[in-house]
């Protein structure tokens, strides 16, 4: 199994190479730039390999939810890699690759919580669960929300003093009243975690070897916020 995987969703850049289950990256925390770095990150890594892209199986990106430029960048950039190569594309959840890092983290835990930052005093949330081989899966609808709207699933709700699940992602730093609100629910909270290539990577290969992709026209990207662009009041 030979995975290129890319993310541009928020300020991680970062790429990565799957090769039979060892996964290899490059990331680079940046304000703005990505551009500039995501295509020589897939360089260095197909280089080092000594790998044509065309000898890989898939190409995986990170679908968002995340900044407009960001996950449009990341579609764009895995679009021409698909169309110039003839690779097929699977996307995948940033939410669900933060989930990913978190369940890494705490082995013990089988449900995650991730907020990630919206921005607009808002966040993009989703829960998951760890599947039978430990990787992270849906438990219902990606939103964005405010941070007030943000709700564990009753039936992760084991009574009080024990937690039900595990949290993450930068929504936590950025909105400190959703940590101080679900602190009690949620043990630990790892407030720093951003969705990463590695990730995205590992979580695309049992798409791939199940033939769940598709064509670089569907490689697209999704925001879950409508008013990506908010028209200025008419003055008259």
């Amino acid at each position: 199994m030979k995975i290129l995987a890319l993310d541009t969703a928020t300020e991680l850049c970062s790429a990565a190479l799957l090769l039979d289950g060892s996964v290899t990256g490059r990331e680079r925390e940046l304000g703005r730039g990505h551009a500039e770095y995501i295509l020589a990150m897939i360089d260095e890594l197909l280089a080092e390999a000594a790998l044509p892209l065309s000898r890989l199986d898939a190409v995986a990106f990170g679908r968002g939810p995340g900044g407009f430029t960001g996950v449009r960048l990341a579609a764009s950039v895995t679009q021409g890699l698909s169309f110039g190569s003839g690779l097929p594309v699977v996307p995948v959840s940033d939410l669900r690759a933060v989930a990913q890092r978190v369940l890494d983290l705490e082995p013990t835990a089988s449900q995650v919580l991730v907020c990630n930052d919206a921005r607009m005093n808002e966040v993009y949330w989703g829960c998951f669960e760890r599947d039978a081989e430990g990787l992270a899966r849906h438990s219902g609808e990606e939103r964005v929300t405010k941070a007030a709207a943000v709700v564990l699933p009753a039936a992760w709700t084991r009574g009080a003093g024990c937690p039900a699940s595990v949290g993450g992602g930068a929504g936590f730093a950025a909105y400190p009243e959703l940590r101080s609100r679900l602190q009690t629910q949620l043990a630990p909270i790892h407030d720093r975690l951003l969705p990463r290539a590695h990730e995205i990577a590992r979580l695309a290969a049992p798409d791939v070897r199940a033939g769940r992709v598709v064509s670089p026209e569907a490689a697209i990207p999704l925001y879950l916020r409508d008013n990506v662009v908010q028209p200025k009041p008419s003055l008259t």
